[in-house]
């Protein structure tokens, strides 16, 4: 296991950061489209070669394929975040960046053949209807939904469907041996980008955002606005993975810590327009203490938000190095359902810097420049980071800050050991929470008596049930040195059924005793 920690773990990362990029804004041209696409040599030449393939070509070739590859070769030459979204991958798209769906509201495991209930969404469909964390979907109407040979996306297609509409469950509820029929009418279900939220202290709150949608501001505020009423007059914004998302909502997130004027970020375009950012007098969090954290993986939006409050001297920025991606994609609607998010402009920090990676020598270089910052050191070592001092820029305060390749943080927090990592891997990839899931499915009442507080201040997951997750993981061939981290190990087991019994908001202050980011920001505050 340590060994796909350090080789392939990286790589998996990069490819599903690739995918992550890709959330951006959307178009609005003055311009017609015969303006736009108006008819020249070269445009003829791609049509007429289509043509004489559909008409000519000996053999019969499916041009839509065709198109596609062409369509992605292009986009490849340009930037590593122009992409094509095909027409099937459109609804997903949109559904993700929406920040909602219309379904049941269960989040859920193929477990053994049969779908099982990990958690209804609060306020859902499904938990309207009574519907509980284990029990089993056996059909949908009249559609069978246990079996081995059925993919998860078909069983979410069953699931999914218009608003409004109705769908006949059969459930098994496992506790009570027995089954029964409700029918539940499909709303709409959330999908949370602020992961989780709690207070970190008693005067400081905590807000975890994984992404940035049409929704996120709406919860990020809602979050916040809590908090504060809780007693928060500091905050940390966890924004480590977040891969980015809409332009404008990253602006107003940045505009809730800055006051009035204050510039966020300025846009160039090809014709070298210029279009400046600034804060507005409606920021709710002004000359508050602040700490963002990042990694490797915050990308876009995130740096943008990270970049405008270091450029301005507003808090801290607490972690590693972030990904550096300066470029601002919109989506254009290519005619058949199909669209390409087109790099349109280039995004600059209140100082002037560009925080973009060079990506001339092509996309594969692009991706592995980034699996290389885990065997080069800067992961482990601030001063491992490599800076041009020609892309030097000073913050008004006099604060020496670098663009070309990600935003550098105020106080560095190394990467954790390869098995610490690995530990992390774990849970990051749900080996955790599905043994945390068929512990609970053995007998969940024996947590019913537990209030969330009392979870969190007095169970502990004892060694037998250490040994029986040991065990597991020897069963699916995993090796690691448990026993040098037992208390990690123990810690992670009781943070996934936390998840599962109260949500991810105790899950997340559970993890939150092992998280070195954290406890680095618990240090500052208190210095």
């Amino acid at each position: 296991m340590q060994k796909k920690k350090n080789y392939l773990w990286p790589t998996v990362l990069a490819a599903a950061l690739a995918l992550g990029f890709f959330l951006g804004g959307k178009l609005n041209f003055n311009d017609s489209p015969e303006r736009l696409f108006t008819t020249n040599s070269k445009k003829d030449k791609l049509n007429r070669l289509i043509d004489y393939i559909d008409y000519e070509y000996v053999d019969e070739i499916d041009t839509d394929s065709i198109v596609d590859v062409t369509v992605n070769n292009i986009l490849e030459k340009l930037d590593p975040h122009s992409v094509y979204i095909p027409k099937q991958d459109m609804s997903e798209v949109a559904e993700n960046m929406k920040g909602d769906f219309v379904g049941i509201g269960i989040n859920f495991y193929p477990y053994k053949d049969t779908i099982s209930v990990i958690r209804t969404v609060e306020g859902g469909p499904s938990a309207a209807k009574g519907i509980k964390p284990g029990d089993r979907i056996l059909m949908a109407d009249n559609d069978t939904l246990f079996g081995k040979s059925i993919p998860s996306d078909v069983i979410v297609e069953k699931l999914k469907g218009k608003k409004g509409t109705s769908v006949a469950l059969t459930v098994y509820r496992k506790d009570e041996d027995r089954t029964f029929k409700v029918n539940i009418k499909r709303g709409i279900v959330p999908i949370k980008s602020v992961e989780s939220y709690y207070m970190l202290t008693s005067d400081m709150g905590y807000i975890k955002v994984n992404r940035f949608a049409e929704s996120t501001f709406k919860e990020f505020k809602q979050a916040l606005t809590r908090l504060q009423k809780q007693g928060a007059k500091k905050l940390t914004l966890d924004l480590r993975d977040n891969p980015g998302g809409y332009l404008g909502i990253a602006e107003q997130m940045a505009d809730e810590f800055l006051k009035d004027g204050k510039l966020i970020l300025f846009t160039k375009n090809k014709k070298g327009n210029i279009k400046n950012i600034y804060a507005t007098d409606k920021g709710s969090f002004e000359d508050k203490a602040v700490y963002v954290l990042i990694n490797e993986r915050s990308a876009s939006a995130s740096e943008i938000i990270a970049g405008a409050l270091q450029d301005n001297d507003i808090g801290t920025i607490v972690g590693r190095r972030s990904f550096g991606k300066g470029l601002v994609q919109r989506e254009m609607e290519l005619g058949d359902g199909s669209a390409v998010r087109l790099t349109v402009s280039r995004y600059y920090t209140p100082t002037g810097r560009s925080i973009q990676k060079t990506y001339k020598n092509g996309n594969k270089d692009y991706y592995q420049r980034f699996t290389d910052r885990y065997h080069s050191g800067e992961l482990i070592s601030m001063d491992s980071i490599k800076v041009v001092d020609s892309l030097k820029f000073t913050t008004p305060l006099g604060k020496v800050v670098y663009g070309g390749g990600g935003i550098v943080p105020d106080v560095f927090v190394p990467i954790g050991t390869n098995e610490e990592e690995a530990v992390e891997s774990m849970e990051s990839v749900g080996f955790i929470s599905y043994f945390a899931f068929e512990h609970l499915d053995e007998d969940r009442q024996r947590y019913s008596d537990y209030t969330e507080e009392e979870f969190i201040a007095n169970f502990r997951v004892d060694d037998i049930l250490f040994e029986r997750f040991i065990d597991y993981a020897i069963r699916s061939n995993l090796s690691l040195r448990f026993y040098d981290f037992e208390e990690s190990v123990k810690l992670y087991i009781k943070a996934a059924l936390a998840e599962q019994l109260y949500g991810a908001n105790v899950h997340a202050k559970i993890k939150s005793k092992a998280d070195t980011m954290l406890q680095e920001v618990l240090n500052l505050d208190q210095s």
